[in-house]
């Protein structure tokens, strides 16, 4: 590499400068290898001896965690929705609860209940350089009171999964094709075509029907406002366009809100299409059985979220980060040794191809192209994320105690009225009256 003589000189003069510097980092560093310390880790990524995570320690341990004097003992592996009280309890000392982790998997939203004071602060560790190369939405969503709370390690997404053997044939009878699935107009006239081709199934099962709603209304009007008790403002014409949008379709038996998961319906192909979170796909087999007990190959399809159509598109960011209680310097120095060795691109990418969920780095979406899928389906998968990450935007929705009672409520109504209102507008009853049925029952949930 070509440098000025200007360059050159200004080297040479401060190289002892330089020299005494790195020598003064080194010596500031409080890890020991002939002292290695030991960081306990509580994580959600598969109770499996064998699972990723674990084995991706195992090379941490066995590579930089032995070169630098760090060793991460996994404690505890439990699930999303128990880690949180598991926390508490041992927080708290609650008899028979183990000892506190180093390190955790966390939500942002739940973050607070721990204590932020008592959590590490990553920006004390990674430099603004070292940041630029994650995705800044990610970074974003682990901010608490201008701290970074909670590292990005994985997202998910949504995607919609399509039984490929069955979309082959309707596609070949009626010109339906993939592309036509790319915007929501294209997908409820193909929704419409499946359902008079199919002899009246429904086209396809959505897991998250009112954050569907959302991102439409992000798209086309630029902004989503809340009630004071975390529900939908009713007034708001903008809000009842985008339901009616949905529930036309529901009424008319075309879509449906899925029973728990939309993965089970399509394998069992009660619909043909489903939309629900990318970590999905580990959930699809490779063989659809019918109702009438015929069986054929998945051949699963998959594609990004239909776009809304507005100036901006939008996608769900969803997941937990990494999280460390605030001890001791040198476990704050190890943490972030590890932190940074686990989400460097390529081992970023390999770790989140086994599981769905998104890297958090640019350069590990800029390798999705070259990577070497050893499965279909999972290549199909992030070519859709590979698209949503350069198209769409990445947005977290708020959390209010309560929502999700409330669109629980929401969905079994919704389950429990679209059976009736769909043999309704086979009688030829108004679409119009039937979906005001499903606006009214909206309007009561609150």
């Amino acid at each position: 590499m070509r440098k000025s003589l200007a360059c050159i000189l200004t080297g040479i003069f401060l190289l002892p400068l330089i020299l005494g510097g790195l020598c003064g980092c080194s010596d500031n560093s409080l890890l020991d290898p002939d002292d290695p310390l030991t960081l306990t880790i509580w994580h959600v990524y598969g109770e499996q001896a064998d699972a990723p995570m674990n084995l991706l320690i195992e090379e941490f341990n066995e590579t930089v965690g032995r070169e630098k004097g760090i060793r991460v003992q996994v404690t505890n592996v439990t699930g999303t929705s128990k880690i949180l009280a598991q926390l508490t309890d041992a927080q708290a000392g609650k008899p028979g609860t183990p000892e506190l982790p180093d390190l955790f998997s966390c939500h942002t939203q739940n973050a607070p209940s721990l204590g932020i004071d008592n959590l590490l602060d990553w920006n004390e560790y990674f430099s603004g350089k070292e940041l630029k190369a994650y995705v800044p939405a990610f970074i974003d969503s682990g901010m608490i009171d201008e701290k970074l709370i909670v590292f990005p390690v994985s997202k998910s997404t949504y995607a919609l999964f399509i039984n490929g053997s069955q979309f082959a044939r309707f596609s070949k009878d009626t010109g339906v094709t993939l592309d036509s699935l790319s915007d929501w107009e294209g997908f409820f006239a193909a929704a419409e075509k499946y359902y008079a081709w199919s002899g009246g199934r429904p086209f396809c099962a959505l897991d998250y029907l009112i954050r569907h709603m959302e991102l439409d209304l992000l798209s086309r009007y630029g902004e989503l406002e809340y009630t004071e008790n975390g529900w939908y403002d009713e007034s708001d014409s903008a809000l009842r366009e985008s339901f009616s949008m949905f529930a036309q379709a529901l009424a008319k038996g075309h879509i449906v809100v899925s029973d728990l998961y939309a993965n089970t319906q399509v394998m069992t192909g009660e619909v043909l299409s489903g939309i629900g979170s990318s970590a999905a796909v580990g959930y699809y087999n490779d063989t659809v059985t019918y109702p009438d007990n015929t069986s054929e190959p998945m051949e699963l399809q998959v594609l990004p979220l239909p776009k809304s159509g507005g100036k901006k598109e939008y996608m769900p960011q969803t997941g937990v980060g990494l999280c460390a209680f605030r001890t001791t310097e040198q476990k704050a120095e190890a943490a972030y040794e590890f932190a940074k060795w686990f989400t460097e691109s390529e081992r970023n990418l390999d770790f989140v191809v086994s599981t769905g969920y998104m890297p958090v780095t640019n350069g590990a979406f800029d390798k999705i192209k070259s990577y070497e899928f050893t499965d279909a389906a999972y290549e199909a998968l992030y070519s859709a994320i590979k698209v949503m990450h350069e198209e769409y935007i990445p947005v977290v929705r708020p959390d209010f105690a309560g929502f999700y009672d409330k669109t629980n409520a929401l969905y079994k109504g919704i389950r429990e009225m679209c059976p009736g209102l769909a043999a309704r507008a086979e009688k030829g009853e108004s679409t119009d009256k039937l979906t005001e049925e499903l606006w009214a029952f909206f309007c009561s949930i609150d």
